[in-house]
């Protein structure tokens, strides 16, 4: 039988720490001693913890900080605003963990799925930690990266419905330490898969490593796998070759065979092929289907005739139901690099305004396979040059009516300039009815100020935290309504249309209707949010989100 060294080991130390106790508690007590004390319950919580998983320094970021004493909200571009009718779609332009906060206040439980493309730490000036670039020779460059990601995934989760997933692109640099990272925020149980993905066509010639790179991961991850199970599991584009060779008027076909594999049931029977040999073998299905196959024209005998039987699946059939995914992506199906190129230069007039973008292709086989249904929540919180947000467009033009939300800094303006431009000139040249929302992120400082103080000012980016929630422009919608003072509340009442097709009013926490008015409002079935408090109801309870450690939130809610 083996022997654990590690906990042998660490059952002497807690042993030695139980002594220590033990002489501590049987001298004079004092301040010194009591501290002593604590100080060893402190080791034991430190010999006691994970022994598995991933072990990594922990750093704090500048945002962290910001956090702590601010609370982030809203403010409206309105220049920006693109309305061109269909879904209602979000960019918000500054820091994820900040965005991601704010997502906590309106989408908590509620995002079909999610995919991101972080930095992949390289160590080539293509992740910047606390503003500044992470070097090669940065001893903590692997744990500031995962310093970076894990409070991001934790609220991730939080966001996504029961059933909904999350992709994750990397590459070889981080995606051990990744794994590991997403095996504990969703769980190892929740792990869907590992995608290769092959990212360009041509064959590099890199004299300085021993394996060239091709492909790069994707990690794919449930937030619950049998609820997953139960809502459903898409499918990607059929794969395979199919041809055509008796010119069946159904068009391209592949074969499988009818013999049954090792690890499959059938039933036992005889064949006999065209050309007279006999087959006597467990088939895939009894020989009335069998028979009835043939009739169709859907059997097949290889070789001349001298083969074993096999069954005809046509081409359409497979594109109309779609296929399970394998974990290997090639590029000819999938897309590759210089197709992402190209389709950005198609909308730049010939030049590419971002490094290493990922083609449409990829993106929409990865909201497919997610299966959002016909009209789900997308969200990429690292945006970079919009790839979602077209590849969104271009499955609502061909049916879908999905929803995206996108999130990135604003970083040598790549927001306004390269994710935002991308998604209006989509909808100018490709006709996309689709509308667009832009919004800033700024903070409204909280530390050392008591809620009452600060109230007002969250009440004057309500209405960015509305739509972002509903989904709609406010000015153009009759279900929701917004009143601050009593004169809003009397002129929304006397606009008869407009409060008859309310469905939902947010008022301002020091309104006090009248009785008449409550009453009005309680037989339109209209709801009332008190806001900011709606939002905003930790705050009033005295606590601020920034104020609990990542880890301690992680701990609440797993």
């Amino acid at each position: 039988m083996s022997t654990n060294i590690s906990r042998q080991k660490r059952e002497d130390l807690l042993d030695k720490i139980k002594e220590i106790r033990a002489y501590i508690a049987a001298a004079p007590q004092d301040g010194q001693t009591a501290r002593l004390l604590v100080s060893l319950s402190q080791l034991e919580r430190e010999v006691n913890g994970k022994k598995y998983g991933l072990v990594y320094e922990e750093h704090r970021e500048e945002i962290d900080r910001i956090l702590e004493e601010h609370v982030p909200v809203l403010t409206e571009e309105p220049d920006l605003f693109i309305r061109n009718g269909g879904q209602m779609h979000v960019l918000m332009e500054g820091d994820n963990l900040a965005a991601l906060k704010l997502l906590e206040k309106t989408h908590l439980g509620k995002v079909d799925l999610i995919y991101i493309d972080p930095p992949y730490n390289r160590g080539k000036r293509d992740f910047i930690y606390d503003d500044d670039y992470i070097e090669p020779e940065d001893a903590f460059r692997h744990s500031k990266w995962i310093s970076f990601m894990r409070p991001r995934l934790v609220i991730a989760r939080r966001l996504m419905q029961k059933h909904g997933c999350i992709f994750i692109s990397c590459d070889d640099n981080e995606v051990a330490a990744l794994r590991l990272l997403c095996d504990e925020i969703f769980g190892e149980q929740n792990f869907q898969g590992h995608i290769h993905w092959r990212r360009r066509h041509n064959q590099p010639n890199d004299k300085t490593k021993l394996i060239a790179l091709v492909t790069e991961h994707i990690l794919v991850y449930s937030k619950n796998r049998e609820e997953h199970k139960k809502y459903g599991v898409g499918k990607v584009r059929v794969t395979g070759k199919f041809t055509n060779p008796d010119n069946d008027p159904r068009g391209p076909w592949a074969s499988k065979p009818w013999k049954s594999g090792s690890n499959q049931s059938g039933c036992t029977y005889t064949i006999t092929s065209p050309t007279g040999k006999v087959f006597h073998e467990e088939w895939l299905g009894d020989e009335d289907t069998f028979r009835a196959l043939e009739k169709d024209h859907r059997i097949v005998f290889p070789r001349g005739g001298n083969g074993s039987p096999r069954k005809k699946y046509f081409q359409f059939e497979r594109e109309e139901e779609g296929q399970c995914a394998t974990n290997w992506w090639p590029s000819d199906l999938f897309g590759c690099n210089q197709d992402a190129t190209d389709e950005l230069k198609a909308l730049f007039d010939g030049v590419c305004p971002f490094d290493n973008p990922k083609p449409t292709r990829l993106i929409k086989s990865l909201i497919n396979l997610g299966y959002v249904g016909d009209s789900g929540v997308i969200l990429d919180f690292f945006a970079g040059s919009g790839t979602t947000g077209e590849a969104v467009m271009q499955l609502n033009a061909a049916g879908a009516h999905h929803r995206f939300i996108l999130c990135t800094n604003n970083e040598n303006n790549i927001c306004r300039d390269v994710t935002y431009e991308r998604i209006k000139r989509a909808i100018d040249r490709q006709g996309y009815q689709e509308s667009l929302k832009y919004y800033k992120i700024d903070y409204v400082p909280v530390s050392g100020r008591l809620y009452y103080e600060y109230a007002d000012e969250l009440l004057r980016h309500m209405r960015e935290l509305i739509e972002l929630e509903t989904g709609v422009h406010y000015e153009e919608e009759g279900g929701a309504a917004i009143a601050l003072t009593e004169e809003e509340l009397e002129e929304w009442i006397e606009d008869t249309e407009s409060f008859r097709q309310c469905k939902r009013l947010y008022m301002g926490m020091d309104l006090l209707p009248s009785e008449e008015q409550e009453t009005e409002i309680a037989q339109n079935g209209t709801e009332i949010q008190i806001i900011p408090d709606y939002y905003y109801q930790d705050l009033q309870e005295g606590s601020c989100a920034g104020q609990r450690s990542e880890r301690n939130e992680y701990e609440e809610w797993n």
